[in-house]
């Protein structure tokens, strides 16, 4: 079988971004630890940013918003936060050479690729670049451009179609539970690359086909490769 390609068409990839592609989760939590403070929330912890790994932005605000009692509405508080990423982001933002190897590859074998996120479209186009990563994906999809966010399919689905491919013929490389539940949800394999790597049980039980146990540590672009095209 032809690298890209799969039993049925072309196997196209789409990657989560922020802890997936590039370690953006602590730029995340710095965003959002100043936002809060700014509307009286002085002490939210590294470990309560954990809790909403691979949840999208606007969803994690709601729930914070209605945690803390906020007053400002939710599309304040997203502006709020994307502003601050995306300077943060600007800044510093670092692919996970691995991942980087990953999406070279797949571009060089011209298998189709997205990325679809829970972040912003502004965040997106700012990380991609600021990483080095730009040029390398033929579509990007926000979850402001869908009406759900992850764990529902929306965002993989919307990718699928933009791509040209049927989810079938889709592979997701994700590094949190509500993503990997999006995959399955929308009918596309998935590899699985914990951020926490004691969710690894988490990524089995919705259905990921490949799951690299130790996280980014244990990630291989080559081993990755080779059971995205069928080369395994």
């Amino acid at each position: 079988m032809l690298a890209g390609m799969s039993a049925t068409g072309p196997t196209a990839v789409v990657f989560d971004l922020d802890g997936t592609l590039v370690d953006s989760e602590p730029n995340y939590y710095e965003a959002g630890r100043r936002v809060l403070a700014r509307h009286g929330v002085p002490d939210f912890t590294w470990e309560d940013h954990a809790g909403f790994l691979g949840v999208g932005t606007r969803e994690t605000l709601r729930t914070l918003r209605a945690r803390y009692g906020l007053a400002a509405p939710v599309a304040e508080l997203l502006a709020e936060k994307n502003a601050e990423y995306v300077r943060l982001a600007r800044a510093a933002t670092e692919a996970y050479p691995q991942m980087r190897k990953l999406a070279e590859m797949l571009y060089a074998a011209g298998c189709p690729t997205a990325v679809a996120s829970g972040s912003s479209r502004a965040a997106i186009e700012a990380v991609l670049p600021a990483a080095g990563l730009d040029g390398l994906f033929t579509t990007l999809v926000s979850a402001e451009e869908v009406a759900r966010g992850k764990p529902e399919p929306d965002v993989f689905l919307a990718a699928a179609r933009r791509l040209g491919v049927r989810p079938a013929d889709c592979t997701v490389v994700e590094d949190a539970p509500p993503g990997w539940e999006a995959a399955r949800r929308a009918g596309m394999r998935c590899v699985a690359v914990p951020y926490l790597p004691e969710q690894a049980d988490e990524a089995v039980a919705a259905g990921a086909g490949l799951v690299f146990r130790g996280g980014q540590r244990e990630f291989s672009a080559e081993r990755a490769f080779a059971w995205i095209t069928g080369a395994a």
